[in-house]
């Protein structure tokens, strides 16, 4: 019902004090930053004192950015469970994200042992409802982190986009019915955010050539569904996400025809249109209508 908080001054002083109480160490930062050059303005100092590096963006997010021979993995995600445990009710962000880093000054670069700690869904999504169907759900990706594992049955973590795909194309072998959902997240953090034109052409470049291995493997009642949560464009000035209007692309081996449907007003035609190619109902939360019958 409410947007989820931001915070473009900081988090206030009552959420850090019960923050550094809790875990026993110090704060630093505390500000809007980005991610890699809040490792470089603070990763020394982090390094000296043990401190540990909150920061937060334009989206609704508490990052915690930590040495993994100062701060061990394990220790981590226990900060980033004691934050989230504190970040509720008018404080309930979206997402504690856990950030670690190796190297030495002035050379620190970010690991790819991140984790998402969501709030959970405040109700059924279209996940809870397939499982409730008895259908499975299959997640790879950050997909398990963005909601909390509430309605993910079987999770398989990935290193970068190129394993995020083997492994969706792995989950093609595996009989199942019901959705596999794919975050492929390089775009948005590896490239988008760090303005990297040429790193974003080349990934989208080795995506396309899976995404054929993918599609001539699909059966014929498969149906494949590409989008985006939002813009990341990396020739835009700055590092936040961009707002251009998002792709909804859909294909499957049995469409009998092909060309473009109207803009939608919103990302909730997705879920129900997954849900209505089930054969499901809508719960009373979800918005949006299915745009199925266009699709076939």
């Amino acid at each position: 019902p409410k947007p989820l908080p931001t915070y473009p001054d900081g988090f206030p002083k009552e959420v850090l004090d019960a923050f550094e109480r809790e875990t026993g160490r110090k704060v630093l930062c505390n500000k809007p930053y980005s991610g890699t050059d809040v490792i470089r303005d603070y990763g020394q100092e982090h390094v000296e004192t043990g401190a540990l590096i909150v920061y937060t963006s334009a989206d609704s997010v508490f990052q915690i950015a930590a040495h993994e021979d100062v701060v061990p993995i394990e220790e981590l995600y226990r900060d980033c469970e004691i934050a989230r445990r504190i970040l509720v009710g008018e404080h309930g962000v979206g997402r504690v994200i856990a950030r670690p880093f190796i190297g030495t000054a002035p050379n620190f670069t970010r690991t790819a042992n991140r984790h998402d700690f969501s709030l959970l869904p405040p109700k059924d999504t279209m996940l809870d409802a397939l499982v409730k169907a008895g259908y499975d759900t299959y997640g790879v990706g950050k997909i398990y982190d963005i909601f909390a594992g509430q309605g993910i049955q079987h999770t398989q973590r990935i290193q970068n986009n190129v394993d995020g795909m083997e492994k969706t194309i792995e989950t093609q072998d595996v009989d199942f019915n019901g959705i596999c959902f794919v975050n492929l997240v390089d775009f948005d953090m590896v490239y988008g955010h760090r303005n990297n034109r040429k790193g974003y052409a080349e990934a989208a470049t080795t995506f396309d050539r899976q995404l054929g291995t993918f599609m001539e493997r699909m059966r014929d009642d498969d149906i494949l569904m590409i989008t985006a949560d939002h813009g990341c464009d990396p020739g835009f000035p700055g590092t936040d996400h961009t707002r251009e209007k998002v792709p909804f692309i859909a294909y499957s081996p049995s469409m009998k025809e092909k060309g473009m449907f109207e803009e939608q007003k919103t990302f909730g035609v997705i879920g129900a249109t997954v849900l209505d190619n089930f054969g499901l109902k809508k719960t009373e939360n979800m918005i949006g209508e299915s745009i199925l019958k266009e699709l076939e």
